[in-house]
């Protein structure tokens, strides 16, 4: 496997410090969630990941099955911080907007989709990954 890139940051104080990638186009005060704080938090920015290459995975994916898509594709991707008797726990939920597609196509490409986007690897056996076609679980 050839790596075609690698990201870089550092967190500075936690869930109440800073994180800042090393070309600072991400550059972020944390807080905790639900503190009410200013800043962001992980998850938030796991969420935003999840999303940005979900998306991008579905556009690849779309094209290599020779599927036109109606629209730019809106994935809106929630993850939950849980807590349990074992600690801390992370779940996702990513709802993808497909207007305008068989239903049945619209299906298998979400589907598809989670079997190669690196972020769905990445979490795959690890947390709990709902997937929603415009707002229904599939």
């Amino acid at each position: 496997m050839a790596t075609i890139y690698t990201a870089h940051a550092t967190s500075i104080g936690g869930r109440q410090g800073h994180v800042e990638s090393d070309d600072k186009k991400v550059s972020f005060d944390l807080s905790s969630p639900g503190s009410g704080g200013a800043g962001t938090n992980p998850e938030q920015l796991f969420a935003a990941g999840y999303a940005a290459c979900f998306g991008g995975a579905l556009g690849f994916i779309a094209k290599q099955q020779g599927i036109e898509l109606p629209a730019a594709p809106m994935i809106k991707s929630s993850v939950d911080l849980n807590k349990g008797d074992d600690g801390f726990s992370l779940g996702a939920t990513l709802d993808v907007q497909l207007e305008g597609l068989d239903d049945a196509v619209a299906k298998k490409l979400v589907h598809d989709t989670h079997g190669f986007c690196p972020y769905s690897k990445a979490t795959r056996g690890n947390i709990t990954v709902t997937l929603k076609l415009n707002g229904d679980e599939i």
